[in-house]
C-alpha cells in the first residue's frame, strides 16, 4: 500500500503561538519546512539555556576592633640592703710549737772512766797524768783495759739556769662595730597606665537583593482531544517574575576607641641596719716565760794516781775502789721541752658583705597598650539563574500517524524503558504515559519538546527500517 501525504500538523495551537511580543523566545516556525511526500513536521520547542551566576553580596561593612593590651609585669627578686657592708676584726693566737730540747749534760768523749762497785766516775787528767806517770803510754792502750785508781775527789757545784719556754708576744682584744636600725621605703611596682576598650557600635540596615531575574518558560496547559481520538498538547509561554530576598547588614556607627588610666607606683617600708661605728683592736704586751734548770758544774778535778789492774800497790797510795778503763763515752743529755713562737698574735681583718633581703617586686617589662584587628567585610554569595539563549520554536520531523503501528510503538515503548523512562504498559498504545516518557527523555538529552521526533528516535538507537514502516503500510 502507498504511503500517503498526511496534511501538516503541530502540536502547538494557535492560541499558543499568539504570544505577546514580550516573551523571551525565537519562533522559527513562520516558514513551512521544506517537506517530501509522506513526511510529517510539528512544532516542538528548544527550552531556553541558562546560566547560573553566583554573586558576592555584602552584608556586613569592614571595620576594626580594638583590643586591649594590658601592661606585662614580671615577678622579680629585688635585694634590698638591710646591712651595710663593714670591716670584721677576728683574733690570730699566736702560734707555738712545742719542741723537745736536750740539752747537754755531759759531752761525749773517749775517756778514761772510774767504776766503784755499780758507780763510774770520769778519770781527771791529774789521773790520767799519773797513770802515764805510773809508766802507761795513754796513746797506745787499747779500749777495754783498766787501771786501778787512787786518787782525791774532784769538787762540784750546783749553777741555776733560766730557760726561754715561751717568748714574747702580744693579747689582742676586738671592740665590736656599733650599727642604728632605721626603716625605708622601697618601690616593689612602677606607676604604669592601662587602656581600657571603649566598643564600637553597629546599626541594622536592610537590603533588597535581586536572586533571580524575571523569565518566559513555557509550560504545558493541557491535552486537545481530535476528532480520531488522539491528543495534542498545549503548550503556553508563562511569565515567571523576578525574584528578590531581603539581607540584614550590619553597619559600623561608632568606631571602637580606647582611654588611658593612670596606676600609682607600690612600695614597702622595710628595717635596715647602717653602720655608726667599725670595729677595732686593743693589744696588749705579753712578757716572756722562762723555767728555772739545776745545773751541776766542776769546780776542780780531783787528783788521781793508778796503778795497772793487779798490779802491786804502792805503800803511800790510797785506794779509793774504783777501776779506770779506757772506752768511749757517750754524751749526756738532760730533754727539756720548750714552746717556740712559729707566728705570732695578730688580728685578721674579714670583709662582712652588706647583708641583703631579697624581696619579690612586680617589674614592668611593657606598659599597656592597644591592638586594632581588622573585621573584614562580611559577604554573602547569591546564586541567581540568567537566561543566556531564548526559547526556540521551530518545525522538527516526527513520526506519521500512519507509521505509528502497535508495533512501533511497542518498540518506542520498549527503548524509553530501557532508557529508564517509563512509558507505561508495553502495550502498542501511544497513550499519555508514553507521551510523558517521551519528553522526559527529549528534556533530558536537551532535544526539541513535542512529538516523537525523528532527532529522538535516533538518540534511542531506532529507524524506520526497525520500525519495519514499509510493512505497517500495507
Amino acid at each position: 500500500m502507498r504511503k500517503t501525504t498526511l496534511p501538516l500538523f503541530g502540536c502547538l495551537l494557535s492560541s499558543v503561538l499568539a504570544l505577546p511580543a514580550t516573551a523571551q523566545q525565537v519562533d522559527n516556525t513562520l516558514t513551512m519546512p521544506d517537506a517530501q511526500p509522506g513526511e510529517c513536521f510539528t512544532k516542538v520547542i528548544t527550552p531556553p539555556e541558562f546560566e547560573i551566576t553566583t554573586e558576592e553580596v555584602v552584608i556586613q561593612e569592614a571595620s576594626e576592633r580594638i583590643e586591649t593590651i594590658e601592661a606585662r609585669y614580671q615577678t622579680a627578686t629585688k635585694t634590698v640592703a638591710v646591712k651595710d657592708a663593714v670591716e670584721e676584726l677576728t683574733i690570730s693566737e699566736a702560734v707555738f710549737d712545742t719542741k723537745t730540747e736536750q740539752v747537754l749534760v755531759r759531752a761525749a768523749e773517749d775517756r778514761w772512766t772510774s767504776t766503784v762497785g755499780d758507780q763510774s766516775f770520769p778519770t781527771g787528767p791529774d789521773a790520767l797524768e799519773q797513770i802515764a806517770r805510773s809508766g802507761v803510754d795513754l796513746e797506745s792502750v787499747a779500749t777495754g783495759s783498766c787501771f786501778t785508781e787512787y786518787y782525791i775527789e774532784a769538787q762540784y757545784e750546783t749553777q741555776i739556769t733560766q730557760v726561754l719556754v715561751r717568748e714574747a708576744g702580744e693579747s689582742i682584744t676586738i671592740v665590736p662595730a656599733v650599727f642604728e636600725t632605721v626603716t625605708e621605703d622601697i618601690e616593689v611596682k612602677a606607676a604604669t597606665t592601662q587602656v581600657v576598650d571603649v566598643p564600637a557600635v553597629y546599626r541594622a540596615e536592610t537590603e533588597s537583593v535581586l536572586v533571580e531575574p524575571s523569565r518566559n518558560v513555557w509550560q504545558s496547559c493541557g491535552l486537545v482531544e481530535r476528532s480520531d481520538s488522539t491528543a495534542g498538547e498545549v503548550m503556553c509561554l508563562v511569565n515567571v517574575p523576578e525574584r528578590f530576598e531581603t539581607l540584614t547588614k550590619t553597619v559600623l556607627d561608632t568606631p571602637a576607641t580606647t582611654k588611658t588610666v593612670t596606676i600609682p607606683a607600690v612600695t614597702k617600708t622595710i628595717e635596715v641596719q647602717r653602720l655608726v661605728e667599725p670595729a677595732k683592736e686593743m693589744r696588749e704586751e705579753l712578757p716572756a716565760e722562762y723555767k728555772t734548770v739545776s745545773k751541776r758544774v766542776k769546780t776542780a778535778d780531783a787528783t788521781f794516781f793508778w796503778l795497772a789492774k793487779d798490779a802491786a800497790v804502792e805503800s803511800n797510795a790510797r785506794a779509793t775502789g774504783r777501776v779506770v778503763c779506757y772506752d768511749q763515752q757517750p754524751a749526756e743529755f738532760a730533754t727539756v721541752e720548750k714552746q717556740v713562737l712559729v707566728e705570732p698574735a695578730s688580728t685578721v681583718s674579714v670583709a662582712v658583705p652588706e647583708v641583703f633581703e631579697s624581696i619579690e617586686v612586680q617589674e614592668l617589662v611593657a606598659p599597656a597598650n592597644e591592638r586594632r584587628i581588622e573585621i573584614p567585610a562580611r559577604t554573602r554569595m547569591v546564586t541567581s539563574r540568567v537566561q543566556t539563549a531564548p526559547a526556540v520554536l521551530e518545525w522538527r520531523q516526527v513520526l506519521c500517524e500512519v507509521d505509528m503501528t502497535p508495533k512501533a510503538i511497542s518498540s518506542i515503548q520498549n527503548e524509553l524503558n530501557r532508557e529508564g523512562y517509563n512509558p507505561g504498559p508495553i502495550d502498542g498504545i501511544l497513550g499519555r504515559q508514553t507521551m510523558n516518557a517521551m519528553e522526559q527523555f527529549q528534556t533530558q538529552n536537551d532535544l526539541g519538546i513535542g512529538g516523537i521526533t525523528y532527532e529522538a528516535l535516533e538518540l534511542l538507537g531506532l529507524d524506520l527500517a526497525s520500525l519495519e514502516v514499509s510493512e505497517a503500510s500495507q
